[in-house]
């Protein structure tokens, strides 16, 4: 807590004219080793005006944990004669493995659907750009399927309420990993928002990487991705060859 004062108060000597936000994570780094049962995030900083004055009052605060984004793809399973089968299915291109948002209030009564939309505040808010050409109807529908099922899983979550500003300078909010979090580069985007208008924000950087054995599988299978294959191929070959060796003894 002394370094954010100290850097705030630096900031205000030379003479900044927005306000100032001073975001930091209680880790940069997440190692996911065996037995990962998942983690904590704590989210804290402080948010001071140009005069120095203490702006707990005047703002809220919103902060978005977003884990790394790429292209999914959604199928919808229908029951068929008494067995599920893959129907309809959309891909989207811009999907977060994992998004988390917190704020000080209720993100509607912090700001209207047009702003929450253009920083995405929030999982109605969410842009899941579609791959090819897709009515809006089903577009909702699939994205509704997709947030459903990743909101269950605990990869996309929100918290009402989830920052705590103290003594109208300090805030902080906890924002949970599970067990299956993705790796990757996640980014924590902290946001001052005042009278519905975002007045700054400012970003934080996580780090969430595989150690040990099973780190190793999964750089061998990026980096060597066709060998990686034809191993697994080979070894699943070779595992039902002995099973049915076994078997066949028995």
């Amino acid at each position: 807590m002394r370094a954010l004062f100290a850097l705030a108060a630096l900031l205000l000597l030379t003479g900044a004219r927005e306000p100032i936000l001073v975001p930091e994570i209680s880790q940069h780094e997440v190692e996911v080793r065996h037995g990962f049962t998942g983690a904590e995030l704590l989210l804290f900083g402080a948010i001071l005006d140009p005069e120095g004055a203490r702006a707990g009052s005047d703002y809220d605060i919103v902060v978005v944990l977003k884990g790394p984004v790429q292209s999914i793809m959604v199928r919808e399973k229908r029951r068929m004669a008494g067995v599920w089968l893959n129907a309809a299915s959309t891909g989207f291109r811009s999907a977060p493995l994992f998004y988390a948002v917190a704020s000080s209030r209720p993100i509607r009564r912090i700001v209207d659907d047009k702003t929450a939309a253009i920083y995405e505040l929030g999982l109605p808010w969410l842009q899941l750009s579609p791959i090819g050409a897709i009515e809006p109807g089903e577009q909702a529908r699939f994205a509704a399927g997709l947030v459903d099922l990743n909101r269950r899983g605990g990869l996309y979550q929100e918290h009402e309420n989830g920052v705590k500003i103290s003594e109208q300078v300090l805030y902080q909010a906890r924002i949970s990993l599970p067990s299956s979090v993705p790796t990757g580069t996640y980014t924590a985007e902290t946001f001052a928002i005042r009278d519905g208008r975002v007045i700054t924000s400012a970003i934080s950087r996580v780090e969430v990487r595989k150690l040990g054995f099973e780190g190793a599988i999964t750089r061998f299978a990026d980096r060597e991705s066709f060998l990686y294959g034809m191993l697994a191929v080979t070894v699943s070959v070779l595992m039902g060859w002995i099973a049915g060796r076994l078997f066949a003894l028995v």
